[in-house]
């Protein structure tokens, strides 16, 4: 989108200045260069700013060669980038963005040091990911001028920027950079100055539930990674995803995030992630994490249950789940078809039963309804598409039930992972709880229910928004599980969100 589509975005011709010349501060010179504006780097060591702009202008000709802009706009944007060599050349910007040291104190001196140096008009931003906006602009004369402006890693081809509002921050900024964005061809979400900002907040779950089914020896990370990938539609599994970021960075976001919300259970640290810090293994970077990389990498595969052969067992199938309509697609040989049950019952093959997880065990439920061979079924984004599910079993379920409930799956196409008997499985709970994360932070005020579901699609590439995830599964089913964990557990940490309750009680959607 241009500038003229975006009426509150800065004009093209208005001078952009960038402080710090790292990865990201120069990712940000690059698009606004790109977008044409005149762009200032700056950085406080020798020569620094110099080579970063000779990096990006070698990444121009590359992504010209490549065809994905062109000679002409790939000589323009070098042509607009120029060094910095003081702070006192940015006095004209209209726009000066820090990509400094994640440190409150030299954030806080830096933008003291511009607000004598740009004029009144000047709009000053932080590419800060975890530190309080408005902690940044307290000891500023004028707050209201300073918000953040959160770009994702690499900036270039990453389309989110999170454009955050502190206390102060006038509403007229966060609008022109919620448009100047928009006007660099990036999808801007807009969230209040809480820690986390949307997405290092609403992605806690991700990473939190995999590690807590590790630790109860669910299964082991491969296998975790493929369901969540093969059955979630999730683009990494958790653990080769903790593995990239880095366990040292990725730990430490979670820790802040939990001491800023002075200890909340639902943000709890992993005692497996702070043992791979202490050890060094911090993932790739230093060639071990969950997984060894190098010159020797290991490449685990899942678990899978082995395959049982042609069922030749009675089959019935109840209801209309879009399980049950893969399977009656697909099966072939003799199927009794049945009403929707209200104990959501989705399958009887010979003595097995199938149920989709509702959050408890399958041995508790197995208690509950006085049934020994019950087998639970994983959540999958779409069962049509999925090459694998997830299964466990009760532990009073016989051998003879488990096969011929897999057997049937097995003959439908599915890969099939099996779990040991953890409540809520591994997609299910894990999707839940994203679900309730957003949800409270749209309760709260944080951002609005579409910059929720547009954050984690384009921030880190979720198959699904998690609000949308909800209407999809059903309010009632999300609440429902999630009371189920918090009974297991006996944990605030599942506490179902005051939104979903209402939404629940209401019989509505998020979106609607």
């Amino acid at each position: 989108m241009s500038a003229a589509e975006s009426p509150h975005a800065l004009p093209a011709t208005a001078r952009v200045a960038v402080i710090g010349s790292g990865t990201m501060g120069a990712g940000i010179a690059q698009v606004a260069a790109v977008a044409g504006h005149p762009v200032q780097l700056y950085d406080s060591r020798d020569g620094a700013a110099a080579k970063a702009i000779a990096d990006i202008r070698a990444s121009l000709d590359k992504l010209a060669n490549k065809g994905k802009i062109t000679h002409e706009q790939a000589q323009g944007a070098s042509d607009r980038l120029s060094v910095a060599h003081a702070l006192q050349e940015m006095r004209d910007a209209r726009l000066v963005v820090e990509a400094i040291v994640e440190q409150l104190a030299a954030k806080q001196e830096l933008f003291g040091k511009l607000e004598a140096i740009v004029d009144a008009q000047c709009i000053l931003a932080s590419n800060t990911s975890s530190i309080s906006i408005t902690q940044i602009a307290a000891t500023l004369r004028h707050p209201e001028r300073l918000a953040g402006m959160h770009f994702f890693n690499p900036v270039p081809m990453m389309a989110l920027v999170e454009i955050i509002r502190g206390v102060c921050s006038d509403a007229t900024v966060v609008q022109c950079l919620h448009d100047t964005a928009l006007a660099w061809g990036k999808v801007p979400v807009v969230a209040a100055s809480t820690p986390g900002f949307i997405v290092n907040r609403l992605a806690r779950p991700y990473y939190a539930e995999a590690l807590r089914v590790l630790n109860e020896r669910g299964a082991q990370p491969a296998t975790i990674d493929a369901i969540l990938r093969e059955s979630g539609g999730f683009r990494m599994g958790a653990f080769e995803l903790m593995d990239l970021i880095g366990h040292d960075v990725n730990f430490a976001v979670t820790q802040s995030v939990f001491q800023a919300y002075f200890n909340d259970p639902r943000f709890t640290p992993s005692l497996i992630q702070q043992e791979l810090v202490h050890a060094g293994f911090l993932g790739r970077k230093s060639g071990r994490g969950f997984y060894r990389y190098g010159a020797a990498p290991e490449t685990p595969q899942p678990v899978t249950v082995p395959a049982f052969g042609t069922p030749t067992v009675p089959l019935q199938l109840f209801g209309t789940h879009p399980l049950v309509e893969v399977i009656r697609a697909r099966y072939q040989g003799r199927v009794e078809y049945c009403e929707a049950r209200a104990d959501q019952l989705l399958m009887k093959a010979g003595p097995g039963r199938l149920y989709m997880t509702g959050g408890r065990t399958a041995t508790q439920q197995s208690y509950d309804y006085n049934m020994p061979d019950v087998v639970l079924v994983d959540l999958a984004l779409d069962y049509a598409t999925a090459p694998r599910l997830a299964l466990t079993r009760a532990d009073q379920c016989r051998d003879r039930a488990w096969e011929a409930v897999a057997g049937v799956l097995q003959h439908c196409g599915f890969a099939l992972s099996p779990l040991q008997d953890v409540p809520g499985m591994v997609v299910m709970r894990t999707v839940c709880m994203l679900i309730n994360e957003a949800a409270d932070a749209v309760s709260q005020g944080v951002c609005s229910k579409q910059d929720a579901d547009l954050a984690m699609q384009k921030g880190v590439n979720y198959p699904r928004g998690p609000l949308a995830w909800a209407d999809a599964i059903g309010v009632d089913t999300v609440a429902n599980v999630l009371r189920q964990l918090s009974a297991t557990y006996g944990e605030d940490r599942y506490r179902v969100s005051p939104l979903l309750q209402r939404l629940q009680a209401s019989g509505r959607k998020f979106h609607e």
